[in-house]
């Protein structure tokens, strides 16, 4: 039953991490209640993870962090209760799940914290294969969680804090490294959670367009860490949209189209959309505002267009050349950069990859797409050579990955890790920077200008002194980049590079990989954004159980969402709509 007394009340919260010279966040104050579904919006550096870990004791308990303010969770002091005294009162699901994953099987995994509740082995049974089944992980229950893709290792993590039980849920990313039946699997189960009207969720997300149908109420911190804007998700985002574009925070791809669209002058519209129907309607019925006797009276769906639309396309409703990836230089088809030829990659008894033949080009910009478990991490892993391929099926840049040595290997290809801290060495940031190029005796002098341009680059000036493991989530992936780019390899390997992000760091990095393509640099990403495939990438290909199942210049993929549907993927809802628009000028 509902009760009056909220789950979670947090007032004037000031939290200042060990060696930071800014608290952040600051000053926040908010309330949640049972059956509310809290978004927790705000640029990369805002305060939203170090705010979550404040919920369940972790700061000040076990991250060290001076804090200010209170935090009451179920009537809890949250600074005076041990974290496991409130993990009854709140449920934690990370960034990054492999924080929390300590057994050695997925049942057991979940099962462990009902057990350490000290509650009925009935109760824990119950609980356990409820939470196992809700996620979409029950035939795989007696596996090793180090056996599943990361995006179920995320699910286990959800599927560990449903056990739990515990009236309120914090989510931090969730759905980042889930394909898009993963994502739905979630919200419903969340949904289911929530619909009892007994338990509330806090979630940290940047994929709006999943989770608009969800929320119930939405707050943002700005960049000091301060909350700028409260209440229902429609009324902030409709009414704040620019602000909030100023920011750099993530908007759903509906609204942030039609703002531009809007800013630009060729389109007027009252009140932005905030899913793709609602957009579609939009295109449909609106018309451009006047502009005299030549243009006064135009439809938008009558504008020119061209090649692939995407939201970043739509200030004056065409893709302009600057919006889409240009071709890639000229190249013999003879000589890949990489490639790949009976690619077989087996995990203790399991085979992953099964004899995969791939041809990457020089100058590319490659996106390697699947559903989960598909292989996509161990297909980049083993073309990078962080798992050796078996010798002569893979060459990089006229290197075997199997054969070569670490050093080699590193001067042909920078890879950076779907988590960061998987990669992180040194005592601070820019010890992190100069490590590569320490290794190849660059002078110091060079060392420094070359860190410091990369420090200004990503943002991350004021952290040059801070531990890597102090950063937010969206800076430690800003450090891992610029790890994996200042010894200028020519080929760099990303796994789901924009994981973490916000908005506008995200585009910044994507800009950045556009320019290192047109420089000479081979780019291959994995990634689960097909929003932000079809966007950026030149090529795409498509695994499916571990074997290519299409490939080929983006534009012409995108064309046919039938080899997407084989793989289990589908188009995202915004492409359909903008595709949909473009195909009914031409």
């Amino acid at each position: 039953m509902r009760t009056s007394a909220p789950l979670l009340r947090v007032r004037d919260l000031t939290i200042t991490h060990a060696d930071a010279a800014h608290p952040s966040p600051q000053n926040v104050t908010f309330d949640i209640a049972a059956g509310e579904v809290v978004l927790l919006l705000g640029p990369s550096g805002s305060g939203k993870s170090t705010l979550t870990l404040a919920l369940n004791g972790l700061i000040p308990h076990a991250v060290p962090a001076t804090m200010t303010g209170t935090v009451e969770a179920g009537g809890l002091d949250a600074a005076q209760r041990s974290t496991a005294e409130l993990s009854t009162r709140v449920a934690m699901v990370f960034q990054d799940p492999d924080a929390q994953i300590v057994t050695g099987t997925v049942y057991d995994e979940v099962a462990f914290g009902p057990e350490n509740l000290r509650l009925p082995l009935d109760e824990v049974t119950r609980r356990t294969e409820d939470a196992v089944r809700r996620v979409g992980l029950w035939d795989r229950r007696d596996e090793n969680p180090d056996r599943l893709s990361g995006g179920g290792r995320q699910r286990l993590a959800i599927a560990c804090a449903l056990a739990m039980g515990s009236p309120l849920i914090v989510l931090d990313e969730p759905t980042a490294n889930l394909d898009p039946q993963g994502i739905d699997d979630v919200y419903a189960a969340l949904s289911d959670v929530v619909a009892a009207g007994d338990r509330g969720i806090l979630l940290v997300e940047h994929n709006l367009d999943a989770a608009m149908g969800f929320l119930t109420r939405t707050i943002v911190l700005d960049r000091a860490g301060r909350v700028a804007f409260d209440g229902s998700p429609a009324d902030v985002i409709r009414t704040h949209a620019a602000e909030l574009a100023a920011m750099g925070v993530w908007l759903p791809g509906a609204t942030l189209a039609a703002l531009r669209m809007r800013d630009a002058g060729t389109l007027d519209v009252d009140e932005l959309p905030l899913t793709p129907d609602e957009l579609a309607t939009v295109l449909a019925s609106a018309r451009l505002p006047d502009r005299g006797a030549d243009g006064g009276g135009e439809s938008v769906a009558s504008t020119p267009t061209a090649g692939v639309l995407t939201p970043d396309a739509l200030p004056q409703a065409t893709v302009s050349d600057d919006a889409v990836p240009s071709p890639p230089a000229p190249y013999a088809p003879s000589s890949p950069i990489i490639s790949a030829r009976g690619l077989t990659v087996r995990r203790r008894r399991t085979e992953i990859l099964h004899g995969i033949d791939l041809d990457i080009e020089p100058g590319t910009l490659t996106a390697v797409v699947g559903t989960n478990g598909a292989g996509k991490t161990t297909l980049l892993q083993a073309l990078a050579g962080v798992v050796p391929p078996p010798r002569r099926q893979v060459t990089v840049d006229g290197v075997d990955p199997g054969a070569a040595s670490p050093r080699e290997l590193s001067n042909r290809i920078g890879f950076v890790f779907q988590n960061p801290e998987h990669q992180f060495i040194a005592h601070t940031v820019f010890d992190e920077l100069a490590h590569g190029l320490r290794l190849r005796h660059t002078p110091d002098a060079e060392v420094g200008d070359r860190v410091e341009a990369m420090l200004t680059r990503f943002g991350l000036e004021a952290k040059a002194g801070v531990h890597p493991f102090l950063l937010s989530g969206g800076e430690k992936r800003r450090l891992s980049v610029g790890t994996a780019l200042i010894t200028r390899p020519r080929v760099l390997a990303l796994d789901e590079p924009t994981f973490g992000q916000d908005r506008a760091r995200a585009s910044e990095l994507l800009s950045l990989l556009h320019d290192l393509r047109d420089e000479g640099t081979t780019i291959v990403i994995v990634t689960h954004d097909l929003q932000l495939v079809a966007e950026r990438t030149s090529h795409t290909v498509i695994l499916k159980d571990g074997r290519v199942h299409a490939a080929g210049p983006t534009e012409m993929l995108f064309r046919d969402e039938t080899p997407f549907i084989e793989a289990g993927l589908r188009l995202p809802p915004l492409q359909r709509v903008l595709a949909a628009a473009g195909q009914a000028i031409a």
